[in-house]
């Protein structure tokens, strides 16, 4: 992945302080690096920041020999074109070795053992979602070997992260991380990401079924996608990207992304960084759980598999949730006691609060289209760009091409800067969380319209169309808004 001609990330000589000759020197500080991820709005890819980390040796090769013997889960899911969403409720999942899982991978036709079932040629494995506390369980000295510390984070490794191993075609669902921010260092092979913002969330059908704690799913197979049945997803801007070994993707809060491996072998390492909206994030994820659990199971209380992500454990009873949604809410308190981060005053002016919150369900989603069209870096002055340059690099719209035209490079060529205000270099498409409420209105009137001309005859209003609605991402903000600021009157 090239940067474009000129471009320079001018923190490098403060991150090179000090250093002796011969080594390494970083391009950003660890305190310029944490600026960077807490406060840039848009994906981006850090590189030379991860080059003396003693994981970028973890090949799925090393990783058969420090597991040895050791079984983990893969998910095993199909090689196929359809345009529904392969989500991980219909996917099989085998317990193999790392060795066992690198053999079958060979295409061996006579291999046996737990893999043996699983044409390789119709079939993916993924190992996701491996945290290192569990899988390194025993040999805790390794989670030095990575040093989340270089981007401002003391004390982090990878006690707090997460390992991923899958075959050429592996991947995960298009959806969005309820909490925090993620940082993705890709270790072994390549993989490319579909990026879509926040503000497009309507465009991306969320739903919650199937249920997963943090995870809010997309109904639209975004590699393939039926147009016909969800045409609002024409206008969704789709920023896409392919990590090489060595570098770090950047994901802000809320990002949508379908991650896809595109070589015979690829090992990620991932970790999610805690936000200060994650409090009141955890008051939306426990109405959630309340209502999705309290509906399915009055639906079919014998047939979780169903609905239930293999991810999470069981389903809990009403009881348990009400308890959670009360746990949740009371953290919510006690952190901003104790933090002085917002004073409880300001949750009892109860309109201004809304309004400054964007309550609004017709409002929460807007975003401002400033034009497609392509704009070129002229006469703006060297390092307007902001952290922009060879070492960090934005990730932007791509065109509007079929998936059958992607190259397996970068679709991001780094000639593209975009400003830490938002500022317009390149071909970056500028947009803000404000617009006219019309075009929202008209987004929900012509999803509505569609829906009746493709159905015209199916009037009946399951389990699942009701859910969508009441846990919608904007639905379960407004509720939990409206609990916590319930509370603060009573305080």
């Amino acid at each position: 992945m090239a940067a474009g001609p000129g471009a320079t990330a001018d923190s490098g000589l403060a991150a090179g302080a000090g250093k002796k000759k011969g080594e390494h020197v970083k391009p950003f500080t660890p305190e310029k690096a944490k600026e960077i991820v807490m406060s840039l709005q848009q994906p981006a890819v850090f590189c030379n920041m991860a080059v003396d980390w003693p994981a970028q040796h973890w090949t799925a090769e090393h990783l058969s020999e420090v597991l040895h013997g050791k079984q983990i889960r893969f998910r095993m899911g199909r090689k196929s074109t359809d345009t529904v969403p392969q989500f991980e409720t219909t996917c099989s999942y085998v317990e193999a070795t790392v060795e066992e899982f690198l053999t079958w991978n060979c295409d061996h036709s006579s291999i046996s053992g737990p893999l043996r079932d699983y044409d390789h040629s119709k079939f993916w494995a993924y190992a996701d979602y491996k945290y290192f506390v569990s899988l390194f369980e025993d040999k805790t000295d390794i989670f030095q070997d990575v040093i989340w510390s270089d981007f401002g984070f003391p004390g982090r490794n990878g006690r707090e992260s997460t390992l991923w191993i899958g075959s050429l075609g592996a991947h995960t669902p298009c959806h969005l991380d309820s909490y925090g921010c993620n940082l993705v260092f890709q270790v072994q092979g390549r993989k490319r990401w579909h990026l879509f913002p926040p503000e497009d969330t309507p465009f991306l059908y969320p739903t919650r079924i199937p249920y997963e704690e943090s995870s809010v799913f997309s109904k639209v197979n975004v590699v393939h996608p039926d147009l016909k049945h969800f045409p609002q997803f024409q206008k969704a801007r789709r920023h896409v990207v392919t990590l090489s070994p060595g570098q770090v993707l950047f994901v802000p809060r809320h990002w949508w992304h379908y991650v896809e491996s595109i070589d015979p072998v690829t090992v990620s390492i991932n970790s999610w960084i805690e936000l200060e909206e994650d409090h009141q994030a955890r008051v939306e994820e426990a109405i959630t759980r309340m209502l999705v659990c309290a509906l399915k199971s009055a639906e079919d209380p014998h047939n979780t598999r169903a609905w239930l992500n293999p991810t999470e454990v069981e389903e809990t009873s009403h009881e348990v949730n009400c308890h959670y949604l009360n746990g949740a809410v009371s953290a919510f308190f006690d952190h901003y006691r104790t933090s002085k981060v917002v004073e409880i005053q300001e949750l009892k002016t109860n309109r201004e609060y809304m309004e400054k919150e964007e309550l609004n369900v017709q409002q929460l989603m807007e975003v401002e289209h400033t034009g497609s069209q392509n704009l070129t870096l002229g006469t703006v002055k060297q390092g307007a760009a902001g952290p922009f340059g060879s070492d960090l690099i934005p990730v932007v719209p791509t065109s509007a091409k079929p998936p059958s035209e992607w190259g397996d490079t970068s679709e991001n060529d780094g000639k593209d800067l975009v400003g830490k205000d938002g500022e317009h270099f390149g071909k970056f498409h500028c947009t803000k969380r404000q617009r006219m409420m019309s075009e929202s209105e008209n987004a929900t009137v012509e999803q509505i319209a569609s829906n009746h001309t493709t159905a015209p005859s199916q009037t009946f209003i399951s389990t699942d169309d009701v859910l969508d609605c009441l846990v919608n991402p904007q639905v379960t903000k407004i509720v939990a808004q409206l609990l916590i600021q319930g509370r603060s009157l009573r305080l």
